[in-house]
């Protein structure tokens, strides 16, 4: 078994040391021309393709377009691309999202029997009825090229709106951090303002202190410089004498 797998990839590598550089650049385009959302599209393969096909068909295209063997400016983006679709298409949630729309797609096949319906010769109605028809027709190019117009389509749609969902995402989140932003810079002139306070205490606390002393020592005196009227009881004594004044 393992001596079979040798001699397979040893005469697919000595195919493709044959292969022209014309066939070389034209699978390059190829690649570069798919479709960006569909991996079963970068290795040219059908949607029921296993995932032994898909190994395969890399270990073919990647040959075929590898920069060492291949001389096109654009053969190290088509190679990347291959191992990307690989990869798809090798992990199972990325397969299973690709598949599901992949059966959205088939809507063309419940319009093709609603077209067939119509048709009333009797020998397509036999084949309709025995359903070779309806494996006839999704074997055909036409249903083939159909199918992969609707899967793009539909891929695109899933895209925008994930793209769509993720610039809401980005732009919640980048509200929800501007307002934890403010509220951290509030918090701060807060603690700051308080700090500034708390520092002043001690002279706050002497200033009261020396305006409390200074005011015991004045006392209740008439022409203290805390008398309303400094002199004037003092002139009016001097004038009339206390006696009179009393």
């Amino acid at each position: 078994m393992g001596d079979a797998s040798i001699d397979e990839d040893l005469l697919l590598k000595n195919f493709y040391a044959e292969v022209s550089e014309v066939e070389r650049d034209n699978e390059v385009l190829r690649i570069l021309s798919c479709f960006k959302l569909n991996p079963f599209d970068f290795l040219n393969l059908p949607f029921d393709s296993s995932l032994e096909d898909v190994k395969k068909q890399y270990r073919k295209l990647s040959l075929l377009v590898h920069p060492d063997k291949c001389k096109h400016p654009q053969a190290k983006e088509a190679f990347g691309a291959l191992a990307k679709a690989q990869q798809l298409l090798l992990d199972q949630e990325e397969r299973d999202y690709i598949l599901s729309q992949v059966n959205a797609a088939k809507e063309l096949r419940m319009k093709r029997k609603k077209q067939l319906r119509k048709d009333t010769a009797s020998k397509i109605k036999s084949l309709v009825d025995e359903g070779k028809y309806e494996q006839q027709y999704e074997r055909s190019e036409e249903y083939q090229r159909q199918l992969k117009l609707k899967v793009q389509e539909i891929l695109t749609q899933q895209e925008w709106r994930r793209r769509k969902m993720q610039m809401r995402i980005s732009e919640e989140e980048g509200r929800l951090k501007k307002d934890e932003e403010e509220t951290k810079e509030m918090w701060k002139r807060k603690r700051e303002h308080e700090e500034q306070w708390e520092g002043t205490r001690e002279q706050r606390v002497s200033s009261w202190r020396d305006f409390m002393k200074s005011g015991k020592k004045l006392g209740h005196c008439w022409d203290s410089p805390l008398d309303p009227f400094p002199g004037f009881i003092s002139t009016m004594v001097g004038s009339i004498g206390w006696n009179k004044l009393y």
